[in-house]
């Protein structure tokens, strides 16, 4: 056990497997759906969820960790006279970082650092992974934060729907709202960027949203060793074959990530979700 410990959240779509190889918490967010409250990863994982989303005649909603929850993780760790980096979905998207922050300044504790990733799912889970990683290694809070920041700057994440229709109920459009009414069959390219949705490009098929999503990432990352993670939310086989996509059109580190989205994300982005973080190694 370091003498930093990495705190993250459930939207990192982070396997809690690989989590404990990490030495990474996950705090939960939570779905709720009929008067019944799911614990994120928990209580409900894709294969529960998923099929309840298709079958359900309401939206499920979505609620970010209470106070107590970050609360209790923090007092914990810092327990066992740990520093902590906690690293959460972007502000733009979800009140995470905001809570965790009131914790912290209710706790008036100096030695948790509370991060804006940024980002969501992988991307979001690969500034976790680094930060782990370093503390392990020995590095010093300043180091990590320095890699994160750096992280941020070029991290690319870029995803294709099967339809606006939850993200639009879901109040998460952010800057794709201009292609309501628009869209018919068109599969948009959405990317991430400064913490919010915008539209990237758009294609007549999901196979041609999954080509254009590779050819994009090629022309940001070039020739630089990039580390790269896969996701769908029951879309296997796009994935496999955005996968194969991107392994010709990158350099890459290592084997791609391949992950499925979890329910909390999976309310707003529904089935048919499918996309890539990619960020260099160095």
């Amino acid at each position: 056990m370091g003498q930093i410990a990495i705190v993250t959240d459930s939207t990192s779509d982070l396997p809690r497997s690989e989590a404990a190889k990490h030495g990474i918490e996950i705090i939960p967010l939570s779905v709720i759906y009929q008067d019944k409250t799911y614990l994120d990863g928990i209580d409900i994982t894709p294969d529960k969820f998923y099929p309840m989303l298709a079958e359900g005649s309401e939206l499920p909603k979505t609620s970010q960790p209470s106070i107590g929850q970050f609360t209790e993780v923090y007092s914990r760790l810092l327990g066992q006279g740990r520093e902590v980096i906690s690293v959460h979905i972007s502000k733009k998207l979800s009140s995470t970082v905001m809570t965790a922050l009131s914790s912290v300044e209710q706790m008036k504790s100096s030695k948790v650092h509370v991060v804006d990733s940024g980002f969501l799912s992988y991307a979001l889970a690969m500034q976790a992974i680094a930060a782990a990683r370093m503390a392990l290694d020995g590095g010093r809070i300043k180091d990590i934060l320095a890699r994160l920041a750096k992280m941020r700057e070029r991290t690319e994440l870029m995803f294709t729907l099967d339809t606006l229709h939850y993200l639009h109920k879901g109040g998460r459009i952010g800057k794709v709202s201009s292609l309501l009414g628009q869209l018919l069959n068109i599969k948009p390219v959405i990317r991430v960027d400064d913490g919010e949705y915008v539209t990237a490009a758009r294609a007549r098929s999901t196979k041609q949203a999954l080509a254009t999503m590779s050819s994009l990432m090629a022309d940001t990352f070039g020739t630089e060793k990039v580390q790269v993670a896969v996701g769908h939310g029951r879309g296997y086989e796009g994935a496999i074959a955005l996968r194969e996509m991107l392994g010709s059109s990158l350099c890459l580190a290592e084997p791609p990530v391949l992950f499925e989205v979890g329910p909390v994300l999976g309310v707003h982005t529904g089935p048919g979700t499918i996309g890539a973080a990619v960020c260099p190694v160095s």
